[in-house]
């Protein structure tokens, strides 16, 4: 048993000073605020739990400050990442998330959920082991010191019907069944859960959905939802009903389900995600950066649904910036200020966030949860003079204002961790890069 001493804690919703937590096996074993022991370990700082992010492409980070020379689209953007996905092998992927993981530890994150679907070779057949690619991200992850709920995710269509195409015939298994046989067959334990996803509403054919609730059984689920308004108008003109109804009527909403982006929705689709009790996951930095849109997220919060929060493409990896984006993008929409409480905010991007990936034991400094912690600066740059409360955390940090992180009893991250984590990121982003310009050349 190890005893730290935590200067400024958030604990039960509010930050007290000198808290004592015990931590055992992994987990807290008592959490005492207005403490004075002897012999407990200093830890100076803003402490909060570990953070979680909740929609990761681990892969996207490669694109970072590669995609912007151009105008254009979501969809021209989604070229120069097919670009990527068709050229990544499992060792070469290994490295990247490795690099990628550990660049969300030193953010803070302590959890994400990866949403896969880099299942096969790049010509569509299967590796000798069908899910390489995906123990590829779970060992990234144990390397990284972080969790993982390996959101393994069914590809069958290229667009409501058409076959997969391009750097698409990877992410297909063929069928419903033959995806939950390789996901069933896939077991994971201690760091690692296994989730399951759908890719869109356009990648699988309506007749299958009823077969995928079926088999998700009481799993993690997520999908993307509405995140282009061509997605919307796509799904209307086959199924005559937006994607979040075509989802309600196949019994794909509930409280095991995550909606990713949910940004394009009508008033129908509110009332019925929030009264399901289903699970939002908002992108805000990926969403701006793709020119996807500002979704209703207060609207959805008083239906009924609860928000988390991730990276997605990773344009950035900072969480601090998600949850505050979540409120200042409101602020744009509406012209208002004053949408979202710093606590809530920061309840979505820890507790909420690992319960909607399945670590409903995580996200929180209280007895028997997951020993997580992120201590932050007080006196850097951006958080010096604040009110060294919840605000400062949400409206005022940064991920470089991290200084250490712990996941499940041991720490993962030191301040001095910094400049190593670049270098692995520079020497992975290069390996990808020399990738796509090999299959380029040959493809000529």
């Amino acid at each position: 048993m190890t005893a730290y001493l935590l200067e400024r804690a958030w604990v039960d919703g509010a930050f007290r000073a000198d808290v004592l937590v015990e931590v055992e096996d992994g987990r807290f074993t008592s959490v005492t605020p207005d403490s004075d022991p002897p012999r407990a370990v200093p830890v100076r700082g803003l402490v909060v739990p570990g953070l979680a992010n909740t929609h990761s492409h681990a892969f996207h980070r490669a694109l970072r400050g590669r995609t912007q020379r151009e105008r254009g689209t979501f969809w021209t953007w989604r070229e120069q990442m097919y670009a990527v996905a068709a050229a990544l092998d499992p060792e070469c992927y290994l490295a990247l998330a490795r690099a990628t993981y550990r660049e969300m530890a030193a953010a803070g994150i302590t959890c994400v959920g990866e949403f896969h679907y880099l299942h096969h070779r790049p010509d569509g057949t299967p590796y000798a082991d069908p899910d390489e690619m995906g123990r590829a991200l779970v060992e990234a992850a144990r390397q990284a010191g972080i969790r993982i709920t390996l959101l393994d995710t069914l590809y069958l269509s290229s667009g409501f019907g058409a076959p997969p195409e391009g750097a698409q015939v990877r992410y297909s298994d063929g069928s419903v069944e033959a995806w939950a046989d390789r996901v069933d067959a896939l077991a994971l334990s201690g760091h690692a859960r296994a989730g399951a996803a759908v890719h869109s509403v356009r990648a699988v054919p309506a007749a299958d959905l009823a077969v995928v609730a079926q088999r998700v059984s009481e799993r993690p689920f997520h999908v993307h939802v509405s995140e282009q308004v061509a997605e919307n108008e796509a799904c209307r003109e086959a199924y005559g009903v937006t994607p979040t109804r075509l989802l309600a009527d196949h019994g794909l909403l509930g409280p095991r389900t995550t909606l990713v982006h949910a940004t394009h929705l009508t008033d129908d689709d509110v009332a019925l995600i929030g009264g399901t009790g289903t699970w939002v996951s908002f992108c805000p930095t990926t969403e701006r950066d793709l020119g996807d849109g500002i979704g209703p997220s207060r609207q959805l919060h008083d239906a009924g649904a609860r928000l988390t929060l991730g990276s997605d493409s990773h344009a950035v990896i900072d969480l601090f910036e998600e949850m505050r984006a979540v409120e200042l993008d409101e602020r744009l929409a509406t012209q208002r200020r004053g949408h979202w409480a710093a606590g809530e905010l920061l309840e979505a991007a820890t507790a909420d966030g690992h319960t909607s990936l399945g670590w409903d034991d995580a996200g929180a400094i209280a007895v028997g949860r997951r020993a997580d912690l992120v201590v932050l600066d007080p006196a850097s740059p951006r958080t010096a003079g604040t009110g060294r409360d919840e605000s400062t955390v949400v409206f005022a940090a940064a991920a470089e204002d991290v200084r250490r992180v712990m996941a499940d009893g041991r720490w993962i991250v030191e301040d001095d961790d910094r400049p190593a984590i670049g270098r692995e990121l520079d020497e992975a982003v290069t390996r990808v890069a020399a990738l796509v310009r090999t299959r380029a050349e040959e493809q000529r």
